[in-house]
């Protein structure tokens, strides 16, 4: 398997795409016919976690509405930079403790930075604010990671996070993938990535073929929040994962102003279902610093929730979950209407 992936190289289409992000908020705001009344905030915003928008999402959003909710999600604006109690800079507590690129926070998953990059720089990330440059992979930092997995018998699946894993070129990921084969004990290889959603031109044959000929099943979830960011080159590369025997699952954020309405997240978990993709979880906010003004309360949450049960077959409808640090797993939400 190692000579096989490898030798696969990066395609330059992505990349590309990856080059030409909106980088921004001034560009942005004239491409999609925007005024720049909110321009000075955008730019300080900006300062403080830079903006990053890739043009094939970009593409999605409405020219001429400042309330489009794929760009609420990717245009800084001041209220970013208000305070607000219980908003962190780690809401999660990830950046104590932590070896260099892994994450051992449940018992039998651990978790792998293998890059700290994104390809969108979503308003509301929860690790905005992560030192990633302390969390740089290297080879040698690969077996180290590889070592501490094969010594530790419960730990059964490994999770390529970030940043955005598939940042990566195709004979890292391989790397990794063969360093990793030395844990007998390993049952699945899972992604979190959001780059088939962005820059869907990211699923190549030689990505796909790695994902295939990898030794363990592999389950993709992706991050999508509203069905609007799903279109036919997103649903194409869900084929060509699906084809190689990939498991495809989705996490949303609730966010308000984006998807805090029953309508939009119904339709988005039956778009998700076109695409091949079945809904897994649907987070509360993370309070991470900077994103206060996308929260949604419990309350409102459970509400929202009680409706879709209403609207759609068990099947189509994510769990409500809220990470807390500490807990063994994420934190399933009550759906009564009073705590």
């Amino acid at each position: 398997m190692t000579a096989a992936l490898t030798s696969i190289s990066a395609p330059a289409a992505w990349q590309r795409e990856l080059a030409a992000a909106f980088t921004d908020p001034r560009a942005l705001l004239a491409h999609l016919g925007l005024g720049e009344g909110e321009l000075a905030g955008a730019l300080a915003a900006a300062a403080d976690f830079p903006m990053r928008a890739p043009r094939p999402y970009v593409a999605r959003i409405v020219p001429g509405d400042p309330a489009d909710p794929l760009l609420r999600q990717i245009l800084p604006i001041a209220a970013e930079l208000a305070p607000a109690p219980g908003f962190v800079a780690d809401p999660l507590v990830e950046q104590t403790g932590a070896r260099p690129g892994l994450l051992h926070k449940y018992r039998s998953r651990a978790l792998v930075i293998l890059r700290g990059g994104c390809a969108i720089n979503c308003r509301y990330c929860f690790r905005r604010h992560f030192p990633y440059g302390e969390h740089a992979l290297g080879p040698a930092e690969i077996e180290e990671i590889a070592r501490y997995v094969a010594a530790r018998p419960e730990i059964n699946e490994v999770i390529l996070s970030g940043g955005d894993p598939l940042l990566a070129k195709d004979a890292a990921l391989a790397s990794l993938v063969d360093a990793l084969a030395a844990a007998p004990q390993l049952r699945r290889l899972r992604i979190h990535t959001r780059l088939p959603i962005t820059i869907p031109s990211r699923i190549t044959a030689g990505l796909v073929d790695l994902l295939a000929r990898a030794p363990w099943p592999t389950v993709i979830v992706f991050h999508v929040n509203h069905p609007r960011e799903l279109d036919d080159a997103v649903d194409a590369a869900c084929r060509r994962l699906r084809a190689a025997g990939v498991t495809l699952l989705n996490q949303s954020v609730l966010l308000r102003g984006v998807n805090d309405d029953a309508r939009v997240l119904a339709a988005l978990s039956e778009r998700l279902f076109d695409a091949g993709i079945l809904p897994y979880y649907l987070h509360l906010l993370d309070r991470v610093a900077g994103a206060a003004h996308f929260e949604v309360d419990e309350g409102r949450a459970r509400a929202l929730m009680a409706e879709l049960l209403a609207a759609l077959p068990g099947f189509l409808v994510p769990k409500l979950v809220r990470e807390v640090a500490g807990e063994p797993s994420k934190v399933p939400l009550d759906l009564r209407l009073t705590p």
